[in-house]
């Protein structure tokens, strides 16, 4: 993992507002804040996520603070995130590498490899369990049916690509190159991608998933069904709150909601 997170401590965050006046209020756009932290790295650079998203990355190691842009989120409290990288790596986006498939919403993320096996015109459809425990397969969570092949470029096979310029049977131009796609799923020298959906925000629970893929006359062509994934919603934003007291010998804060 190209992303460090031992070393760094004491983040802080300050959203910077657009304006001040004179009675103490303010203007809360552009939602932009001002990042600082401690690291005990004195050769790396450093990037911030924010929501699993990269944000911005230090222009050197000795760097400590940063302004990055944070949404508006009503729903949920926004997570920032400071990692170390080495030099060489501090332009790369590692947002894959940031576990987000139980995110702070509640969403699950679902990822099904896309093999050449699937036909043309194949549609998909998720299933869930409701935390029951029992698959329902009489409604589809995702509503309308996902494409597999939204392009036919990506679908390889005879006369599906550059028809007599590749291997007589096959027609694989068009397929994932080596390396390209899901690493180790599909043929050699050809590989497999995957296609994603990301579910509506879940209540807190247990689930287990259900990918079903038919064809275009609706006959069944795979189907697979996940683990168990547990899904915590985050709490929602705190509002109104103000410092109630704090004590400087055990450095203890107590914060008051109103």
């Amino acid at each position: 993992m190209a992303l460090i997170s031992s070393g760094i401590e004491r983040v802080r965050a300050f959203e910077l507002p657009g304006g001040i006046w004179a009675d103490g209020g303010y203007v809360g756009t552009p939602r932009i804040a001002l990042i600082r932290w401690w690291s005990a790295w004195s050769d790396k650079f450093y990037q911030i996520y924010v929501n699993g998203q990269y944000a911005g990355v230090t222009v050197d190691s000795q760097q400590r603070q940063m302004i990055v842009q944070i949404p508006t989120s009503l729903e949920s409290p926004v997570r920032i995130e400071v990692f170390a990288v080495e030099a060489e790596q501090a332009d790369t986006d590692f947002s894959s590498e940031i576990d987000s498939s139980v995110g702070q919403s509640g969403r699950v993320r679902i990822s099904v490899l896309r093999g050449q096996d699937l036909p043309i015109g194949a549609t998909a459809q998720v299933y869930f369990d409701n935390s029951t425990g029992e698959i329902d397969y009489d409604e589809a969570l995702n509503g309308s049916p996902i494409r597999v092949w939204p392009a036919w470029q990506d679908k390889a096979g005879f006369g599906m690509s550059r028809f007599g310029a590749s291997d007589f049977g096959c027609d694989s131009a068009g397929a994932v190159g080596f390396g390209k796609g899901s690493f180790g799923h599909g043929q050699f020298g050809l590989d497999a991608d995957t296609f994603e959906w990301t579910s509506p925000p879940l209540c807190a629970g247990i689930y287990k998933f259900a990918v079903k893929v038919t064809d275009e006359a609706g006959n069944e062509s795979s189907s697979s069904e996940s683990g168990q994934v547990t899904v915590t919603p985050a709490p929602r934003p705190a509002e109104r709150i103000s410092i109630s007291s704090f004590d400087k010998q055990t450095n203890q804060l107590v914060l008051s909601i109103s």
